[in-house]
């Protein structure tokens, strides 16, 4: 007899914590295929590293022929599912055009950059979800600092100088905290004619940064950044954007010539088309990651609302730490379904969060014990080695030699700006910026792995 064939979207850390977990469950017994547009899953928490030029690109990808036994790998992006026919339809990198079957469907597409509404942006700014994101970045600003430090006008200096990171989530504080420092650097490499300082702008709409976490490590990681000298605006966010500079929606008009936005993710488009209900864009599973009607269909990370039951009436949020944990009971629950062990709900408990400022500091939590610097510094890298499924001694000795040798300021040239636009809002955000029902500005973090706590251990 043949095999029954599972099917994983997306190797994010739903996708891929389940492609693994089914291997070890199933040992041979199904053929599990996954689906996805890159041969590497990819460990976005420490992405903020990639762009500050402490970490290779390649200690943050794991390979997923390499780690995942019993798995084959398909390079493509789903455009279409087809519930009644049991297919995936997908594009190759090279543009062409291929089916897949099925017999068991896990849905971990993940999300996909969120842009309001708000003119210039998606002219203008960068996001920060992937690896070209962070490498163009990690250009532009050494770019940025190289061509100030040769600039006669002082006003084209500091233009130059400025770089505005909106959204205080997780992902755009650890921008603007590794940010700094690598500009800092880059400066004593390259003095600035007029004795400028590269300032460092973060902006968010909400009340106070972090609005995840609680409000001590809040204030930890707001006092870190305003001693390092990170322009902190709480309440502000951007009102239009050009190629001179973006204005505030207190009236200020800041020259820059770099906007990263960290505003958020919303689920990937693709689970919209399945004609099943949505939650907030993300599609409606039970307690056991299975799609209500289709026992065949299962649906885990950013992609997928499931319920949470430490809190009555509520999803679990979008979050690397959920995500992780939902692939591994979606792996558990397919294979119980082809007959191999037995089902179990989602259910979690919080162990904290870990948030890295850059240098020795850090803000956490562990077990609900607030901790800041070097002590949380600490715990934050080790929570990260303990979390990554590879890597770890790569990642240690870029650790070692960054804390003993300075960093190399050369641009690579890998990445060009078009290459990396951000995603078009989604119809439901067309909205008037400013008015009650425009969205925060705050991140909602992603499956792909923003944010990352201790919740999770592999």
């Amino acid at each position: 007899m043949s095999r029954p064939r599972i099917l994983i979207v997306g190797a994010g850390f739903a996708g891929y914590q389940t492609a693994r977990t089914l291997s070890r469950l199933t040992r041979g017994r199904a053929e599990i295929i996954l689906l996805n547009p890159t041969d590497y899953f990819l460990y976005l928490p420490l992405l903020p590293q990639v762009a500050a030029g402490i970490l290779d690109p390649r200690r943050v990808t794991v390979s997923l022929t390499g780690s995942l036994r019993h798995v084959r790998l398909v390079l493509g992006e789903a455009d279409g599912i087809d519930l009644d026919a049991r297919t995936v339809h997908y594009t190759d990198p090279e543009g062409q055009g291929g089916t897949l079957g099925y017999d068991r469907l896990v849905l971990a597409v993940g999300s996909v950059n969120k842009l309001l509404p708000i003119p210039g942006v998606s002219e203008h700014a960068h996001g920060f979800r992937g690896l070209p994101e962070a490498l163009y970045l990690r250009d532009h600003v050494v770019r940025q600092i190289e061509l100030a430090a040769a600039a006669e006008d002082p006003k084209n200096c500091s233009a130059r100088c400025t770089f505005v990171v909106v959204g205080a989530g997780y992902t755009g504080t650890e921008v603007a905290a590794q940010g700094q420092l690598f500009t800092d650097e880059l400066v004593r490499q390259h003095p600035l004619r007029h004795g400028m300082r590269p300032r460092w702008m973060l902006l968010d709409i909400a009340p106070r940064v972090l609005p995840e976490m609680d409000e001590r490590l809040s204030r930890t990681a707001d006092r870190v950044l305003r001693r390092r000298g990170v322009d902190v605006r709480m309440g502000t966010s951007v009102k239009e954007a050009t190629h001179e500079g973006v204005l505030l929606t207190d009236g200020e008009f800041v020259d820059t010539r770099s906007l990263v936005w960290c505003v958020g993710v919303r689920p990937d488009p693709i689970v919209e088309g399945l004609g099943r209900p949505l939650e907030r864009g993300r599609l409606l599973v039970d307690p056991y990651l299975q799609v209500p009607g289709q026992p065949e269909v299962f649906a885990c990370g950013d992609a997928a609302a499931v319920p949470d039951l430490e809190k009555p009436g509520q999803y679990t949020p979008m979050t690397a730490q959920h995500a992780w944990r939902h692939g591994k009971v979606a792996a558990h629950n397919v294979a119980a379904s082809l007959g191999m062990g037995s089902r179990r709900v989602y259910r979690h408990r919080d162990l904290g969060f870990v948030v890295d400022l850059a240098g020795v500091q850090a803000a956490a939590n562990p077990l609900g014990v607030p901790l800041s610097g070097p002590l949380a510094g600490a715990v934050t890298r080790g929570y990260h080695l303990a979390a990554m499924p590879g890597n770890r001694i790569r990642v240690v000795a870029d650790w070692l030699l960054d804390a003993v040798l300075p960093r190399q300021s050369v641009q690579l040239g890998l990445v060009r700006s078009w290459s990396v636009p951000l995603e078009s809002a989604s119809p439901e955000l067309a909205r008037v910026p400013g008015g009650p029902d425009t969205p925060s500005l705050s991140t909602v973090p992603g499956e792909q792995g923003r944010p990352h706590g201790t919740e999770e251990t592999t």
